[in-house]
C-alpha cells in the first residue's frame, strides 16, 4: 500500500480509526493521514489534487513521481503542481511517516477525514485550503458540539479586565448551550477554556502542532484537563512542531469550526485579529468587546469595530445573538409620568392625590391612573392618609 507493508498499515490505521475494516477504508484513511504531514496547513494545491483525484490516487501520484503535466487541473496549473511536488517529495520518508501513526496510537489520538460523521461541517467553507485530516484527543461529543459553538479569542498578554470579561462570557455562553472554541494560548484563550471547564461545558482547543505536543508547555495541565473533558485537535500529525505559519493557519480552523468568533481583548497587532479576519472572509459573524479607550490591549478590538466587520458585544446574550440573530431584550423605558410621580411621593409622609398631582405637574386623572399601575407592581402603597412609596413605615 503506497510501498508500505499492508498488514502494518492496517494495524496502525485501526488503532486511530476504530471501525476501519475493509481495505478501501484503510487505504483512504492512511492516505489522508500521510497528506496531513506531507502538505503544510492551507496548501491549496494539495487540496485541489486530493479533491480532483481522491486522497489515495493523489498520494500514489506523488509516490510514483508522476509528471506534473498529468496532474494539472482547472484549479492547479502545471507550475502549481510542480512546485507542490517539489515541496512534498522531500517529506516522503517512510519511517517518519509510519511514526506519525505510531505516535498517534500511543497517545490515544483519533483520525477524522472529510465525509466522516463527526467531520466539522464548518470546514467546508475553507474549500481547497481546508484541512486534509483532523487528529483529535478527547471526547467525540465535544467534536459534535462544534455544530453549536462560539470562538473566544484574544491577547496573550491579557489584562485583568480582559480575563474577567472572558470568564463571564465563556461561562454565560456555556449556560446558553454553546461549546467554547479557542487556541489554548496564554491569556484570553486559556481563560476561555478554564471557564468552560468550570461550567461543565464543551470546550475545544485547536493546536498549531501535533496533539501529542502540548503548546504552550505552561498549559500542559490545562490541555490535559481539556483532553479529559473536552477535545484537543490539530490538522497536523503527531510529532509536528508549532511554527509561526502553522499558528496563522490554525486560526482559520478556529474561525471555520465555530458559528461565530468573538475577540475579547486584542492589541493593534494581535494574532487574534487574524482569526477575526478568517471568520469575516468565511462570512461568519464577528464580535468584539470594547475596552477602555486608554488601553492598548483593546486597540485591536476598537479597530475592527470601527472598520465595520465586527459588532460591538458586551454580554453573553449579545454574543449568543451573533448566532441566533435575536436581539437581547432591553428593559422597558420608564414612562416619564412614572418618574415625575415618584419624585412627588415620599417614603414617609403620605400624600393625597391632589397634592401629588400639584407636585408632579400631572392632571388628577393621570395621577390616579399612574398610581393604580404602580400599586399593582408594588412600587407604591395607599394608606388611610394618602400615598407613599414602597418601603414606607406602617401608619400607627
Amino acid at each position: 500500500m503506497f510501498g508500505f507493508k499492508e498488514a502494518e498499515v492496517a494495524e496502525l490505521v485501526r488503532a486511530v480509526v476504530p471501525g476501519a475494516h475493509d481495505r478501501e477504508q484503510i487505504q483512504t484513511r492512511f492516505a489522508h493521514a500521510l497528506w496531513s504531514g506531507l502538505a503544510e496547513p492551507g496548501d491549496r494545491v494539495a487540496g485541489a489534487l486530493v479533491r480532483e483525484l481522491g486522497a489515495s490516487e493523489a498520494l500514489a501520484s506523488v509516490v510514483e513521481r508522476r509528471p506534473a503535466a498529468r496532474l494539472a487541473s482547472l484549479d492547479a496549473t502545471v507550475d502549481d503542481v510542480q512546485q507542490g511536488l517539489d515541496r512534498w517529495t522531500p517529506r516522503l520518508q517512510p519511517a517518519a511517516m509510519l511514526q506519525w501513526l505510531r505516535q498517534a496510537a500511543r497517545y490515544g489520538a483519533r483520525l477524522h477525514i472529510p465525509g466522516d460523521e463527526l467531520w466539522p461541517e464548518g470546514f467546508d467553507g475553507l474549500g481547497e485550503s481546508g484541512p486534509l485530516a483532523l487528529w483529535t484527543r478527547g471526547k467525540d461529543e465535544a467534536l459534535a458540539a462544534l455544530a453549536h459553538s462560539i470562538a473566544l479569542v484574544g491577547a496573550r498578554a491579557a489584562t485583568g479586565y480582559g480575563e474577567h470579561v472572558t470568564m463571564e462570557a465563556s461561562a454565560g455562553l456555556v449556560d446558553r448551550g454553546f461549546a467554547i472554541v479557542s487556541g489554548a494560548a496564554y491569556g484570553i484563550d486559556g481563560m476561555a477554556h478554564r471557564a468552560a471547564l468550570a461550567s461543565r461545558g464543551h470546550t475545544i482547543a485547536f493546536l498549531a502542532g501535533g496533539v501529542d505536543r502540548f503548546y504552550p508547555s505552561g498549559h500542559d495541565a490545562l490541555l490535559t484537563r481539556i483532553v479529559e473533558h473536552g477535545l484537543v485537535a490539530s490538522e497536523l500529525p503527531c510529532g509536528s512542531a508549532p511554527t509561526r505559519w502553522r499558528f496563522l493557519q490554525r486560526n482559520r480552523l478556529i474561525a471555520a469550526a465555530s458559528q461565530a468568533t468573538v475577540v475579547v481583548e486584542a492589541g493593534w497587532r494581535s494574532g487574534s485579529l487574524n482569526t477575526a479576519n478568517h471568520a469575516n472572509d468565511l462570512g461568519r459573524p464577528v464580535g468584539a468587546v470594547p475596552g477602555p479607550v486608554t488601553s492598548a490591549a483593546s486597540a485591536g478590538c476598537h479597530k475592527i469595530i470601527r472598520e465595520g466587520f465586527a459588532q460591538l458585544v458586551c454580554t453573553p446574550d449579545e454574543m449568543a445573538a451573533l448566532v441566533t440573530g435575536g436581539i437581547p431584550d432591553e428593559p422597558e423605558p420608564v414612562p416619564r409620568e412614572n418618574t415625575r410621580l415618584l419624585d412627588a411621593l415620599s417614603t414617609r409622609s403620605p400624600r393625597t392625590v391632589d397634592d401629588i398631582a400639584a407636585r408632579s405637574g400631572l392632571t388628577v386623572a393621570q395621577t390616579q391612573s399612574e398610581l393604580g399601575r404602580l400599586e399593582l407592581d408594588g412600587t407604591v402603597r395607599a394608606g388611610e392618609r394618602g400615598w407613599t412609596k414602597r418601603g414606607a413605615r406602617r401608619e400607627t
